[in-house]
Order: C-alpha cells, then structure tokens, then sequence
C-alpha cells in the first residue's frame, strides 16, 4: 500500500524513484507534481558475453583517441565538468570512487569526451553509466568504452549490469550483447538536471 509520508520523506537532491505499481504511481504524482515522469528500459540480468567480441570493439577506437582507465586526474576532470560528473557522482569522493568504482574514459588531446564507469557499486556488480560528448556521438568510442569496462568486470568477477533510459542506450546495449526486457516508468526528482 502507497505510504505518502514515504514519498514525501525523500533525501534531498536528485532521485529516481521507481514505483511499484500504478497506486504507487499515483502517489508520487500527488505527493510530488514537481516529479516528471520518464519511462526507462529494463535490461535483462543473464548476459553471456562474448569476450572475443568485445576485445574487437575495445580496439576500434579512431585514431587520435585514446581509452585509459580512471585513475586520480580523470576523476578530477570528471569532478569539474558538469556532463561527465555523473561518471562519479553517487561516490562520496574520489578516493571511495577509486576503491570501489571502475570506469574506462576515452581521451582526446587529455580531455575525457566519453566513457562508461560504475554509477553505482554492490557486493557482486555495478551499475553501467555511459556518457559521450554530444560533438564525439557516432564514432564508436561509448561502445568501445563499454566493451573495456564489461571486460574488466569480468575479469574480477563482477555483473557489469544495464539499465537504459532511452533507446540509443538500449541499442548500444544490444551491440554489446545484453537483452530488453521491459518497459516501466519512473520519476526523476531534483531542482538540478542531470546530464542524460
């Protein structure tokens, strides 16, 4: 049953809420106007990889560009320029980034213009986050980062988990080897925009 002092005790800042069923839905609404509603994709949590596959993609990055794991300068770049923030944002700082996070960044002339990291961390996976500059879109480099990332994922023994918000994110998915799933909305909560 919808619990309205729930809904209206959210922390503060951004927050994506995911409700459970339509009168949860309802809830939200009355509780929270300012929420705007947003459907996302759902990914299936199963994936076979093909590791083969992936190292292809990892390699094809155009020349000029770069791919490098996060390391202590990246996270800082990340931390001043508010499209590539989010690569980080859910860590408490840098250092728990470091230690807990993974992220592969694809660099040109020593400025990230895309890559995929860990938005979030549990037990056994992350969460994928992806972000490419708008004027680098088309070239590749989100799929080569992500293919590097779900390798190393793999490699320690981590679930790389993908949850889209739009299409493009579920057919770059789909290139790397994931299934749709569904459809289900959710609400997105904050006075600050994000960068997707």
């Amino acid at each position: 049953m919808p619990d309205k002092e729930l809904v209206l005790g959210k922390p503060e800042g951004f927050l994506i809420l995911t409700p459970q069923n339509k009168a949860w839905e309802d809830c939200v609404e009355a509780c929270l106007p300012e929420a705007e509603r947003k459907i996302r994709c759902a990914i299936k949590k199963d994936t076979r990889f093909d590791r083969g596959y992936l190292k292809e993609l990892a390699a094809k990055l155009p020349e000029g560009y770069e791919l490098k794991e996060f390391d202590e300068r990246i996270c800082d770049q990340c931390m001043s320029d508010p499209l590539m923030r989010d690569f980080i944002a859910v860590f408490e700082s840098r250092d728990q980034f470091l230690k807990l996070g993974r992220g592969m960044a694809v660099m040109k002339n020593g400025r990230i213009v895309s890559g995929a990291s860990s938005y979030s961390r549990y037990r056994n996976g992350i969460e994928v986050e992806v972000i490419t500059a708008e004027e680098e879109r088309r070239k590749g480099l989100a799929a080569a980062a992500c293919a590097a990332l779900i390798l190393r994922c793999l490699k320690e023994g981590l679930y790389p988990s993908w949850d889209a918000a739009n299409m493009n994110s579920v057919r770059l998915a789909q290139k790397l080897g994931y299934e749709f799933d569904h459809e289900y909305p959710v609400y997105e909560v904050s006075g600050e925009k994000r960068s997707r």
